[in-house]
C-alpha cells in the first residue's frame, strides 16, 4: 500500500465503501463502470492512464470475505471480478507475469477448467493467491503441458478434458507442477474470493 493511501485511512477511517465502480476483466484490464454502465450490466471502459493503473495494482487488496478491492485513498472500491483475482500473462523473460506487474518465482499447483482456463495457485506475502490464465496465451503454454515426459498433443489434451487418466502437469522453470481438473462454476467458491461483491448493513457501507 502507498504510504500516502495509508496516512489518508488514518485521518479519515470512515469513508463509506463503493461498489460496482471498477471492475477486472478476463485479460487482466482494468475497468471503470459509471452508474448507467451498471444499470445496464456492462462491461465498462478500459482504463488506459499508465499512472492511474499502477496506482490500483499498488493498493490492490481482499478483505476477510474474499472482496477484492482498490484502496482509494480513505475509501475502499470494491472490485467486481470476470474470472479471477489475478490474471496472468506469458512473458519471455521472466515467465508468468500477474496483470499487477509481479512475476511469479514459483507455483504451488494448477487446475484446468472445463472452459479451458489455466489456473495457478501461488503465495504471497505468504497468503494462498490464484491467478487465470489469459486465454490468448493458452497456446504459448501448451508445450509446457506434459504427460509423462512429452509435451501434450491437442488430442490427447481433449481427452484428458473429458476424463482421461493419464496424469497432466505444467513444466515450469525447475518445477513440474500436477495439473487437476475444476469446472469453471466451482472456481469463486474452491478459491474464496467474490466475483461481485456486494455491502454489509453497516452504515459506512454504500453502493456507487
Amino acid at each position: 500500500m502507498d504510504e500516502i493511501v495509508a496516512q489518508s485511512l488514518k485521518k479519515w477511517p470512515n469513508v463509506p465503501h463503493c461498489y460496482g465502480w471498477l471492475a477486472l476483466d478476463a485479460r487482466g484490464c482494468w475497468r471503470m463502470r459509471d452508474q448507467d454502465t451498471q444499470n445496464a450490466d456492462l462491461a465498462g471502459d478500459k482504463i488506459a492512464h499508465a499512472a492511474l493503473i499502477g496506482f490500483i495494482n499498488r493498493n490492490y487488496d481482499s478483505d476477510e470475505k474474499g472482496r477484492w478491492y482498490f484502496q482509494n485513498g480513505p475509501q475502499r472500491v470494491y472490485v467486481n471480478l470476470e474470472i479471477a483475482p489475478y490474471i496472468a500473462r506469458t512473458d519471455p523473460q521472466q515467465g508468468f507475469l500477474l496483470h499487477t506487474g509481479q512475476a511469479l518465482d514459483r507455483i504451488d499447483a494448477a487446475w484446468l477448467s472445463d472452459s479451458g482456463r489455466l489456473l495457478l495457485h501461488f503465495s504471497d506475502s505468504g497468503r494462498a493467491r490464484i491467478a487465470a490464465l489469459d486465454d490468448r496465451d493458452l497456446a504459448q503454454c501448451l508445450p509446457a503441458l506434459r504427460i509423462g515426459d512429452a509435451p501434450v498433443g491437442d488430442l490427447q489434451l481433449m481427452a484428458w478434458m473429458e476424463g482421461n487418466a493419464e496424469p497432466l502437469s505444467l513444466a515450469y522453470r525447475e518445477q513440474r507442477i500436477p495439473v487437476d481438473r475444476i469446472a469453471q462454476e466451482d472456481v469463486a467458491g474452491r478459491f474464496g474470493f467474490t466475483l461481485r461483491p456486494q455491502p454489509d448493513s453497516a452504515p459506512t457501507e454504500r453502493n456507487g
